[in-house]
């Protein structure tokens, strides 16, 4: 698989990376049940199909334990990723998951994620979706480089989105990555993950594969309809699928050092494997795809 640096953390990162919500288990954000032998299946079916980036999340439920107890034991073959600024509140059928901005919460986060990970350092520490004002009131971007200069975290980014995405693109914050959301059916961050790669920031997308088929998931019906009303149909290679186009669509891009997407089920990981695989679409397939998309827009 096709490896490509992470920004100015250099580090050569496999562009489909492994997004490891679909592990939370049952009691965050309404997660399913995954057994823990099946976790360890997957996580392992991960990093054999040839994948080096795993991107987790303090509140991601069971996410980090899970991958401490499968993959601690082969640390040295994945870059790990982690987000911060996160709680879990037992709210006894379930957890919920508010944000605290602060040092101190900051510091407990990187601590308890890599006692859970089994690890003594990431190399990743990412913000978690704050705003510019969060940031700064939190005092946090001094927090980020103290957990890094304690070496508990090789490098530090943000997990952000429009529109917290151009504040923090104009303010101090050095961040060696950033995360966004983005796909042929969400485009609206095509062009500040363009800014955000001028920085010389690694770009992490997330969403890449559209979040699914239609009918998986709120307002998914709204983000197919701008496939049918582009009729992307037409540019599909025989035998090709809808999510396997977007999935090259989405690697097309030409800022993009990874995409993380996340399964639960290990042949759907080796679908994805084998389309990245497969590589980006031809130039003239992808122009064409985002013409139509203009046209619509």
């Amino acid at each position: 698989m096709e490896r490509r640096l992470l920004g100015k953390t250099s580090l050569p990162v496999t562009v489909l990376g492994f997004g490891s919500m679909e592990i939370r288990g049952t009691r965050v954000w309404n997660g399913r049940p995954v057994a823990d032998e099946d976790a360890g299946k997957l996580l392992n079916a991960v990093l054999d199909a040839g994948i080096n980036f795993i991107d987790t999340s303090y509140d991601y439920g069971r996410s980090e334990e899970l991958i401490g107890k499968y993959l601690r034991g082969r640390r040295g073959e994945y870059f790990l990723a982690t987000k911060c600024g996160c709680t879990l509140v037992d709210c006894g059928d379930h957890d919920e998951t508010p944000h605290v901005w602060t040092r101190d919460n900051l510091l407990h986060n990187i601590e308890t994620s890599l006692s859970r990970m089994g690890t003594d350092y990431v190399d990743l520490l990412q913000l978690h979706g704050p705003t510019a004002a969060q940031v700064e009131e939190g005092g946090l971007l001094e927090t980020l480089k103290e957990i890094q200069a304690s070496g508990k975290a090789r490098f530090v980014g943000i997990s952000s989105y429009m529109p917290n995405l151009e504040a923090h693109l104009a303010g101090p914050g050095d961040y060696a990555t950033y995360q966004i959301p983005y796909s042929a059916l969400e485009r609206d961050h095509e062009t500040w993950i363009e800014r955000a790669a001028v920085t010389g920031a690694g770009i992490i997308v997330r969403g890449g594969v559209g979040r699914g088929e239609p009918g998986h998931g709120l307002g998914q019906q709204d983000r197919w309809r701008l496939w049918e009303d582009a009729k992307l149909d037409e540019l599909l290679e025989e035998g090709e699928s809808r999510t396997g186009f977007l999935l090259r669509f989405t690697l097309s891009h030409p800022n993009l050092a990874t995409t993380i997407v996340g399964t639960m089920k290990p042949e759907h990981l080796l679908e994805n494997v084998r389309i990245a695989e497969k590589g980006t679409l031809p130039a003239d397939v992808y122009a064409e795809a985002k013409r139509r998309l203009d046209l619509i827009s």
